[in-house]
């Protein structure tokens, strides 16, 4: 049997994000294999065997990989459009479009999607893929097989919608599949790719769209499907005013009381957005450890408000931090969201005191391993986790005058990723991918983008 071999990486500063928050002005991180073996103050112990890599960070901050809890990223050849559409107008406009995706244009943006994630620090990425037109390929299989060759721990929401304008939503008729079909296939993606074990590279969630774009029935039955399953529950959730006045006009109650009608409450369960919730909601979230994917630069795009996040914590949500599709979040990179989670949320009630910089590293990271049910094994850095981690780059000229590490991270600049390590394999060096070329998937991207608009424009 062939030795564990380890990577030493030393001389940098650390913020593990334990429960302690433990930090080190300089420190080391010993990996042996896929798991972190050791870390702590100084430089590595002498006498390490079988040792393959010294890395010399200094000048750099270590930190857990970030993970992303929310996204679309099929969206990401419909950028730039509607740009002055609140939520359900947005949804409107691009739906037609969104309709008439295949797996190439699918798997195309997959990529896109995923490389601006991975090389700005996510090691850990999710996607809530909901449109599936008849016949247009192996959408699940083509992001899944996306993520395997980025290298990218990943989660897909295999989401669904039944409910299109004959029944009062918003999808065309075409767009959505039945309540047999969606259920059916939805089972078929998670006994097919998803995986239980600590190291997993994917896993899969069962993951309607939205209570405007369900019915009941898909809802109540997808509960019952997860569960049996044993995997987690994705939706959106109380993302609009709008949203609220649709949910109590046609079930007679708010987003939170028609979840909890149809088992959608729990600590196997994460919402998207959870923007407009009361003290009620935030209660009910907090009693039943429901979690929440708070994506601040999206909600701001389309206008939907500012989500109460320092309550959430406060009262004990589980909470991360997600991109949201890039159709309603152009720049598709979550290590500006610890940025932007912080500067939004301090324009809310709690103002100064609503975040500082530790919490939104937190939120990125930690509490995004907590609503995927994965805080046991990454989130954070400490021995005997999964070896998820990057190297940001603080020795440049825009975080030169800034002393805490943390601080330069997160209020300043988008900082450089030196590396990127996701199950002990780097797959970023240098803000460039290591498995796969960058420029060829802009050019898919931009051709996959130009098929779709004129497929659309013809229709």
């Amino acid at each position: 049997m062939a030795a564990t071999q380890r990577i030493v990486i030393e001389n940098c500063s650390i913020a593990t994000v334990d429960a302690d928050d433990t930090e080190y002005a300089t420190g080391h991180l010993v990996v042996a294999g896929n798991r972190i073996e050791s870390l702590g103050a100084g430089r590595a112990p002498e006498g390490l065997e079988n040792v393959v890599r010294r890395i010399d960070a200094t000048g750099h901050l270590l930190t857990p990989g970030l993970v992303n809890t929310h996204h679309h990223f099929y969206q990401w050849i419909t950028r730039g459009l509607a740009t002055d559409h609140n939520l359900f107008n947005w949804l409107v406009a691009l739906y037609p479009t969104w309709a008439r995706i295949d797996e190439p244009m699918v798997r195309a943006a997959a990529q896109g999607s995923l490389a601006m994630m991975a090389r700005g620090g996510v090691t850990t990425a999710l996607d809530h893929h909901y449109v599936f037109p008849e016949g247009s390929g192996d959408l699940s299989g083509a992001i899944i097989g996306a993520a395997r060759e980025m290298g990218v721990r990943f989660t897909l929401a295999r989401g669904s919608m039944d409910r299109s304008e004959k029944d009062g939503g918003l999808p065309p008729d075409f767009a959505v599949e039945t309540l047999e079909g969606a259920l059916a296939a939805t089972e078929a993606t998670v006994r097919e790719h998803h995986d239980a074990s600590f190291d997993a590279m994917t896993q899969v969630a069962v993951a309607p769209c939205s209570p405007f774009s369900v019915s009941t029935e898909l809802m109540r039955e997808g509960a019952e499907l997860a569960r049996r399953l044993g995997v987690r529950l994705h939706t959106h959730g109380s993302e609009t005013v709008e949203e609220e006045q649709f949910c109590k006009e046609l079930f007679g109650m708010g987003p939170t009381d028609y979840f909890e009608s149809t088992g959608w409450l729990g600590e196997d369960v994460w919402m998207a957005h959870c923007v407009h919730m009361n003290d009620s909601d935030i209660a009910a979230f907090a009693r039943t450890k429901t979690g929440v994917a708070h994506c601040p630069s999206s909600n701001a795009r389309l206008a939907a408000g500012i989500a109460r996040v320092p309550d959430m914590l406060a009262a004990g949500v589980p909470v991360g931090l997600g991109v949201d599709g890039t159709a309603s979040n152009e720049s598709g990179e979550l290590h500006t969201e610890l940025r932007n989670a912080l500067l939004i949320n301090r324009l809310g009630a709690h103002r100064e005191a609503a975040l500082n910089a530790r919490q939104a590293l937190r939120l990125g990271t930690y509490g995004g391993a907590q609503v995927l049910g994965r805080a046991g094994e990454i989130g954070s850095l400490e021995a005997g986790k999964l070896a998820d981690f990057v190297l940001w780059n603080l020795d440049t000229l825009a975080h030169a005058s800034i002393a805490d590490p943390v601080t330069a991270l997160v209020f300043g600049a988008a900082a450089p990723v030196t590396a990127s390590f996701v199950n002990g394999e780097q797959i970023v060096e240098n803000n460039r991918l290591l498995h796969v070329d960058e420029d060829a998937i802009a050019r898919s991207t931009r051709d996959e983008a130009q098929r779709l608009a004129r497929i659309a424009a013809q229709a």
